[in-house]
C-alpha cells in the first residue's frame, strides 16, 4: 500500500474510531488518562496498520491496547462530569451517587456497563473487546445494573 493510501485509510479510520475509544477510555480511566490511553491505542494502530485492517474489531482490540498501557495510571474514581440539557440551557450534574456507586461494582462489571450503556457499544463489541462471550456480557451486564439500582434505590 502506498504512504498517501495508507495515511488516508488511517485517517478514515481515526475519524470513525477516536470519538469511539475516547469516550469508553476517559469512562474508565478518566479524562487525563483517558486520552492517552487512546493516544497510545492509535500509535499502536498506525504502527501495525497493516493487522488492524484485518480485524473483524479493531476499536476493540484498540480499547485493550490502551487499556493495559495505561493500566497503571487508572483513577480510583470516575469523575462525574456536568453536561448541558438539551433544550434548558444549562448544565446538570448526574446522579451524584451515580460514581460512588460504579466504584463498587467490580472492575469487569463497572467496564462492561460503563461501555454498554455509557458509550453505547453492542454486546458483540464488548465481547470481542474483553475477550468475553456475549452471554457473559449480558450477565455482567444485568449484574452490575441490578447492584447499581439497589446501591441508588431505583426501581427496574
Amino acid at each position: 500500500m502506498a504512504v498517501a493510501d495508507r495515511k488516508e485509510a488511517f485517517s478514515v479510520f481515526v475519524t470513525d474510531a477516536e470519538p469511539r475509544l475516547r469516550r469508553a477510555l476517559c469512562a474508565m480511566r478518566g479524562p487525563v488518562a483517558g486520552r492517552d490511553a487512546v493516544a497510545e491505542a492509535l500509535a499502536w494502530a498506525w504502527e501495525n496498520w497493516e493487522q488492524v485492517t484485518e480485524m473483524d474489531n479493531p476499536v476493540g482490540y484498540l480499547y485493550r491496547v490502551g487499556a493495559s498501557r495505561t493500566r497503571t495510571r487508572r483513577l480510583e474514581a470516575v469523575p462525574v462530569p456536568e453536561v448541558a440539557v438539551p433544550g434548558t440551557g444549562h448544565a446538570s450534574a448526574f446522579e451524584p451517587g451515580l460514581a460512588p456507586a460504579l466504584a463498587r461494582l467490580s472492575d469487569r462489571q463497572r467496564t462492561v456497563v460503563v461501555l454498554v450503556h455509557g458509550c453505547g457499544w453492542s454486546y458483540t463489541e464488548v465481547a470481542a473487546a474483553l475477550d468475553l462471550s456475549k452471554s457473559a456480557v449480558g450477565t455482567h451486564v444485568a449484574r452490575a445494573l441490578e447492584q447499581l439500582r439497589s446501591d441508588l434505590g431505583v426501581e427496574a
